[in-house]
């Protein structure tokens, strides 16, 4: 994260453009088969896409009504794999499906629950089975009518989380990780590329030289192929809107909803930080990369009339205490409305001279196993020898006992019984084992420093930029954490200040 000013070349085996999930992905799956990788994002790690999808680690349910059994089943047998890697920022949800007479037929959806249940080797979560809504907890919040529906199994996953996560786990196994700093040029020879790259915030330049580079780019995967004479995509992107809204609390218990939709689609409503419901998404086509992405009134009002035909409360507009929007990269197989595009990835191995592999589409669930594809493609112009290591590993926090959650917060309260229990839950959901290092010396409220509002203090905040790549309070507030939504906009500048005059290492700038 430091200057390139001291620095002419840098030499790497692999480049990777993009720090979103599969970027990263790829950098930690490479850099722990002991090549030199090197990372570069524009950005902040997830500031796009990745921190903008519905936070979920899941098959897809719907998409076994457009066939993609191969994408469902992949996603399924990831869906555990990551759960086990991650327990601490991935965890089950049971998902009640409302049946709507008017819409799917109830033998339909038993039949995709079925397939939902056995395609993937389904170990550690539950199956799904019918429930009677007139004594199930969350037929309570629903409108009168509807009195059956299904339970099935996903999980959660803090989207932002996991690419941070990778990214220190890849640099703790020796990648480098630049962020804020684009690739500006591209240049092609016989056994290597030849790499620019501008630091955002200084102006410093540097070359890289790599034998490979991963165009790991999301929306802007054509951009960078643009970057070199001969640049032909071969794939097409085709750019997705997706929307989500959050409004406060709409249920009081922990079951999260699948709601179909009159137009095929669905909706999710799902509890949110404890206060709050996630709501979404939305399915909105794009010429371009608009420079200020937001949710437009008519994706609102199409997410507030799919809720209000379900919950008793009517979702209004001046209800919401947060959106985001994010743009999906979706791989263009020629589908003609924008929720039947394919969700499933596409990789372009371009050998002509110095292997170039660029990535199109993709899921948060699937990346890991793309991350293994794209270092299989690559083994051979890269001498890679080194076999799959990435489905037995844990993530950075995620290597408590058994994966019992709830056992390891209960080990935590004891070891520092004098800190609330809300904030070592969120600590402990947040960080996992690296907690010991975040704590470390603290046994009161006070050892944590100026407290900035919510749950947020100053030793947390320290962290964050030392390990995590954090500079802003942005980074902090809504992509480290959601915390942002229970700070208020004077706290907020108050952070922002504070960081500004606060070294990465949590020393006080003079």
């Amino acid at each position: 994260m430091g200057s390139f000013a001291s620095v002419d070349m840098i030499s790497v085996d692999l480049l990777v453009i993009g720090g979103g999930i599969n970027g990263v992905g790829i950098a930690r799956d490479a850099a722990g088969r002991g090549l030199q990788v090197f990372l570069c994002e524009q950005g902040d790690l997830a500031q796009h896409t990745s921190s903008a999808s519905t936070k979920l680690i899941h098959g897809g349910l719907r998409y076994l009504e457009t066939y993609d059994f191969k994408l469902v089943r992949h996603a399924l047998i990831e869906r555990e794999v990551l759960l086990r890697s991650a327990p601490h920022i991935i965890w089950p949800l049971r998902f009640v499906l409302p049946y709507h007479r008017e819409l799917r037929p109830r033998w339909l959806i038993r039949a995709g629950l079925f397939l939902y249940d056995h395609m993937g080797g389904r170990k550690i979560l539950p199956g799904s089975k019918g429930v009677d809504l007139t004594t199930h907890v969350a037929g309570n919040a629903l409108r009168e009518g509807f009195t059956h529906g299904f339970e099935y199994s996903d999980c959660w996953v803090q989207d932002s989380r996991l690419v941070v996560l990778n990214a220190m786990d890849a640099e703790q196994r020796g990648a480098t990780i630049r962020t804020r700093t684009a690739c500006t040029g591209l240049e092609r020879r016989s056994s290597d590329w030849l790499v620019s790259l501008e630091d955002q915030r200084t102006g410093d330049r540097i070359k890289i030289r790599a034998k490979a580079v991963v165009n790991a780019a999301g929306p802007w995967v054509e951009q960078v192929l643009n970057l070199y004479t001969g640049g032909q995509p071969g794939y097409r992107v085709r750019l997705v809107k997706g929307s989500h809204i959050v409004v406060p609390r709409l249920f009081d218990h922990h079951y999260p909803y699948l709601f179909q939709n009159s137009d095929g689609r669905v909706l999710f409503a799902i509890p949110y930080e404890e206060k709050f419901t996630l709501l979404g998404t939305t399915d909105v086509e794009l010429d371009s990369i608009p420079t200020q992405l937001k949710i437009s009134d008519q994706e609102v009002a199409y997410i507030c009339e799919a809720a209000s035909g379900y919950f008793k409360k009517a979702v209004r507009s001046e209800d919401i205490v947060w959106s985001y929007s994010g743009v999906r990269p979706l791989f263009d197989d020629a589908a003609q409305t924008a929720s039947n595009v394919t969700r499933d990835y596409h990789l372009r191995l371009d050998q002509e001279g110095a292997p170039l592999l660029s990535v199109f589409g993709g899921k948060v669930t699937t990346y890991r196993r793309l991350a293994e594809e794209t270092l299989d493609l690559l083994a051979r112009p890269l001498s890679l020898r080194e076999p799959h290591w990435t489905s037995t590993s844990h993530l950075p926090g995620g290597d408590f006992a058994d994966g019992n959650f709830e056992g390891f917060v209960a080990e935590c309260q004891r070891r520092f019984p004098g800190l609330p229990g809300m904030l070592l839950h969120d600590y402990c959901r947040n960080y996992g084992t690296r907690i010991y290092q975040i704590l470390e010396g603290c046994q009161q409220t006070r050892d944590l420093g100026r407290h900035f509002g919510g749950l947020l203090y100053a030793r947390e905040v320290a962290y964050l930029m030392e390990h995590e790549y954090a500079e802003t309070a942005e980074d902090v507030l809504w992509r480290r954490s959601k915390k942002g939504l229970r700070l208020s906009r004077q706290e907020a500048s108050d952070l922002a200040e504070w960081m500004a005059k606060t070294t990465p290492h949590g020393e006080r700038n003079p």
